[in-house]
């Protein structure tokens, strides 16, 4: 058996432990107080110092703080205490005639204490997005936000230790070493956001306690754009997403496959929507962020000037300032596959530009990729849209818009195998840090009681008909 005494969380860990069935018990109107307590928070009493912290952090525009740190959260608070009541029934299911005087149901309980481990790049919404759910689900919670969105991590401590008991709901900040002593312990679920490496050890690490795992991943998500499609529509929405936070979105369009044909359509539609979101000067604009620190600037700058060693050609080449970790829009065509931009998930304002003619191009290509969070199609056509769709593998995918689908809380957001692992956002959320468990009732005295010992012929009979009748 593992000592964890010398682990500088286990009393914490053993205060959520021991502690997690009286969580557990809590009613539907505990709940209910808890997510509005979160709620008034968000939008009253922190709100202010949230933007402010997220300026510090990310230079993001205040409409972006209250469109994902604000809005997004509080949509999914909304959503859990509208649904909660229905989420917490027991939910009943059919019985085989062969278990005739039984029945059965399945009963959704939290899954024990948990951990939430969250990103730098949306630090507010995906740290408090999913501890909606843990808390509407009746774990007890440890969060671990990153280290890189410092004041954020600082103020998100506060907030949860002016709402929360300790032994319920508590957020540590640290670094690397951190992380990897919470990962030690035997925690029940593990919900990550970050990294494909990342996401890797922490998989590693709950591997070895046999804890489930939500893992929110990335990868290169495609924007497929085919001759039928509305370039201005398309060139609009991949303007706004790919350069929302400056780039540092797991869903954002990481490289854009499009017709050649329509290729100086979509760059000069393109053009216009950068002047025309941020004006001639990109880099006083008000609406446009930064890049999170040095190392992430200095990953970028590599990947612009290995594209412009291959004598790549710069359709779009933004302006960068150093000093103040700023990469303007820059869009680039005729990589070779070798390029880093082409190899690694950009996360950035950087955009490559495939050109194709035939449709089997596109779908063959992506099929030698690993499965993207997210991918996106263009198209008037919904014979192309399918073929796509068909013969393709993603996480999730937006038709004719850009990471729209991450703001319905009915659907499933999630990836598959290298983009992640496990669904989130309203009832999937719920179910994440939940165990399903399974009840069956005996009220009667049924059938199979029949197959009972001691063997006989009959009974043998009556099993054959039994596998061919029932």
């Amino acid at each position: 058996m593992i000592d964890y005494r010398d682990n500088p969380y286990f009393d914490l860990f053993l205060k959520q432990k021991e502690n997690q069935y009286k969580v557990a018990q809590s009613t539907y109107s505990q709940r209910i107080r808890k997510l509005n307590k979160l709620h008034n928070a968000l939008e009253y009493t922190y709100r202010k110092q949230i933007k402010e912290a997220l300026y510090k952090d990310l230079k993001r525009p205040i409409i972006e703080s209250d469109l994902v740190a604000i809005y997004l959260v509080i949509k999914e608070i909304k959503h859990a205490k509208a649904n909660l009541h229905r989420w917490l029934k027991k939910k009943k299911v059919k019985s085989d005639l062969v278990l005739l005087g039984t029945k059965s149901w399945i009963k959704y309980e939290p899954k024990g204490v948990c951990l939430i481990m969250s990103p730098w790049n949306y630090p507010v919404n995906l740290t408090f997005s999913p501890l909606v759910a843990a808390i509407a689900a009746g774990n007890t919670v440890i969060i671990k936000p990153s280290e890189i969105s410092a004041n954020c991590s600082e103020l998100m401590e506060v907030i949860v230790k002016d709402l929360f008991e300790e032994d319920e709901i508590a957020l540590i900040q640290g670094d690397v070493d951190v992380a990897q002593n919470l990962l030690q312990l035997p925690f029940n679920h593990i919900f990550f956001t970050g990294s494909i490496p990342v996401g890797k050890i922490v998989m590693k690490a709950a591997a070895r306690h046999l804890s489930s795992v939500t893992l929110e991943l990335g990868g290169k998500s495609p924007v497929i754009i085919d001759k039928s499609a509305d370039v201005k529509l398309a060139a609009k929405t991949v303007v706004w997403l790919k350069h929302f936070n400056c780039g540092q979105t797991c869903i954002a369009p990481d490289y854009v496959f499009i017709q050649e044909k329509i290729l100086e359509s979509f760059i000069t539609h393109y053009k216009y929507y950068l002047n025309k979101f941020y004006g001639s000067d990109i880099s006083s604009s008000e609406s446009y962020g930064r890049i999170i620190n040095k190392k992430h600037f200095n990953r970028l700058i590599s990947y612009i000037d290995n594209a412009k060693a291959s004598e790549s050609e710069f359709l779009i080449e933004g302006k960068i300032n150093k000093e103040e970790q700023f990469i303007g829009p820059t869009v680039i065509s005729n990589l070779k596959q070798d390029a880093l931009l082409m190899q690694e998930e950009v996360f950035g304002p950087i955009l490559p530009v495939k050109t194709y003619d035939h449709k089997e191009e596109v779908i063959n290509y992506l099929k030698d990729k690993d499965k993207p969070l997210a991918l996106y199609v263009y198209s008037k056509s919904s014979f192309f849209t399918d073929l796509i769709i068909n013969n393709t593998r993603a996480g999730t995918t937006c038709i004719n818009g850009n990471g729209i689908q991450f703001s319905n809380h009915h659907l499933p957001f999630g990836g598959s195998n290298s983009s992640g692992i496990g669904k989130a956002h309203g009832f999937y959320s719920f179910k994440a840090f939940s165990n399903e468990r399974a009840v069956l009732k005996r009220y009667a005295s049924g059938p199979v009681t029949l197959l009972f010992p001691p063997y006989t012929t009959f009974k043998e009979k009556l099993a054959k008909l039994t596998v061919k009748w029932f």
